[in-house]
């Protein structure tokens, strides 16, 4: 199943064609002046069972060398597959279209990043006769934004910076960047980004951190993200008040509250369950008696 983070490593070319005519400097490539973009269809299947299909293709238009293919490929683990499709992809649209054809691999850990580098070869060792080599973007090679007015400067290369960097120690301060040179952004530019950097970051911990920023210091947005945030906000903070008054009116009836009892109240997130606790725990006579199946009342 393809993650999240992998979506936005590639989907940012989508939203942003014109992103890899920022990255040849970054990443140490020389290539002639650029001079447009635009998607492709990604479908390489052949009338055949297999079906391919590559992460992102653009069509790069250049100033004065006319134009190439750019393969742009999301790459979260090792996968020793790709020592067969990326030359697959390389070749089969040089022959399809007829132009050179780049591939870009964009990773979000030194190791598969060493790992994407690699030329990969078919042939003869002695004698190679195809060789593909990825360039890759990574946390090894990508700038670490921490300044808003860079940040403003590209909204689109930021995200893949914060993207890439998502296991950075320095991630809250990447972040934090990004959402405030988001924050007087329209909000119809703003949005992609918005969520295209809360799909990169995953499940990772730092995913809590953009959830907690998009909710305060992009108050104003409005997205199923947003909106998402807010409500789960609302009904976190409904489930720990009514953690908290389930305790408090145990506390007032100078009912003991064992450790155990505290514990199971305070991690339960299940708004029904606590408010049973809460019905029982003005009747019961020892705190553990709320999760029972019977009460003195009950009786």
């Amino acid at each position: 199943m393809v993650s999240a983070p992998h979506e936005a490593m590639h989907r940012i070319f989508q939203k942003d064609p014109g992103l890899f005519s920022r990255l040849p400097e970054v990443l140490g490539l020389e290539l002639p002046p650029l001079a447009s973009a635009k998607p492709l269809t990604v479908d390489l299947t052949e009338n055949e069972p297999l079906e391919r299909r590559v992460d992102t293709l653009l069509r790069i238009e250049t100033q004065n060398d006319g134009p190439f293919l750019l393969i742009v490929e999301a790459q979260g683990k090792r996968d020793h597959g790709k020592t067969a499709s990326w030359p697959y992809y390389v070749t089969y649209l040089n022959n399809k279209y007829r132009l050179p054809v780049m591939l870009l691999v964009i990773c979000q850990d030194h190791a598969t990043a060493a790992w994407a580098a690699r030329p990969l070869t078919i042939g003869l060792p002695q004698w190679p006769t195809v060789t593909t080599r990825p360039l890759v973007a990574g946390p090894h090679n990508m700038p670490v934004i921490t300044n808003v007015a860079e940040a403003r400067k590209d909204l689109a290369l930021a995200t893949l910076s914060a993207i890439t960097h998502a296991d950075n120690p320095d991630v809250d301060a990447i972040l934090k960047t990004m959402s405030v040179a988001l924050r007087d952004t329209p909000e119809s530019i703003a949005e992609p980004f918005v969520e295209l950097i809360a799909q990169g970051l995953g499940n990772r911990p730092a995913a809590q951190q953009w959830r907690n920023l998009v909710a305060v210091d992009l108050s104003f947005y409005t997205s199923p993200l947003s909106e998402g945030i807010r409500d789960e906000g609302r009904a976190e903070g409904r489930v720990e008040s009514r953690a908290e008054d389930v305790l408090l009116i145990l506390g007032a009836r100078g009912i003991e509250i064992t450790d155990a009892t505290r514990y199971k109240v305070t991690t339960c997130d299940d708004p029904e369950l606590l408010r049973g606790w809460l019905l029982r725990a003005a009747i019961v006579t020892t705190s553990d008696e709320i999760f029972g199946e019977a009460t003195p009342a009950d009786r």
